[in-house]
């Protein structure tokens, strides 16, 4: 797949079966989400990457995280299937770093980008994925659980795996956001 093609099509495959990402398609999405953009170089994320067996722990921790949020008896009986629906999911959260030169909302954006290199980087080897928040990326108790500090964020879920059908490329967005400069200026 070419860059223009990966960057305009750019769409979520919510539908993704075994197998996952190998050891290699693994490295090449570590890869990508160390070269976004990440000034003086601080990495404020990290991924935790759930295969295999340890999807069965992630959908505890999704139970328990369901129960004590308090969402409905329906919520909480899918709860524990969500990340059963991808045989790979990583967990991308922030890891602030205290540097008076890069506030938290460039750190938290650098993080974003990681993912989204990530999700692409999975395209661009024929996986599907697709990049999942909600309550379960806000929530304290799914933190705490995952052992990710009280101060940090999760981004959010990326589910990785083979896509089940063709990826559906939505429609581009006929909208213009470039203006030219005059316009702005007072």
């Amino acid at each position: 797949m070419n860059a223009l093609d990966l960057l305009l099509t750019r769409s979520s495959m919510p539908r993704v079966v075994a197998p996952g990402p190998s050891a290699q398609q693994l490295a090449l999405l570590e890869a990508a989400a160390l070269r976004v953009p990440d000034h003086m170089n601080l990495t404020p994320y990290t991924c935790i990457v759930f295969q295999d067996a340890e999807l069965q722990g992630l959908s505890e921790i999704f139970a328990a995280t369901a129960k004590l949020e308090g969402l409905t008896e329906a919520e909480q009986g899918r709860a524990p299937q969500l990340p059963l629906r991808a045989p790979c999911i990583i967990v991308v959260a922030t890891q602030y770093r205290d540097e008076p030169k890069v506030p938290r909302q460039e750190q938290y954006a650098s993080a974003a980008c990681a993912t989204m290199a990530m999700q692409q980087m999975a395209f661009a080897q024929g996986l599907g994925a697709v990049w999942r928040t909600g309550i379960y990326a806000e929530s304290e108790h799914m933190k705490a659980a995952l052992n990710i500090a009280p101060n940090d964020d999760i981004i959010g879920f990326l589910y990785i795996g083979t896509p089940a059908v063709p990826t559906p490329i939505k429609p581009s967005k006929q909208k213009t956001l470039f203006q030219p400069a005059k316009t702005q200026l007072k």
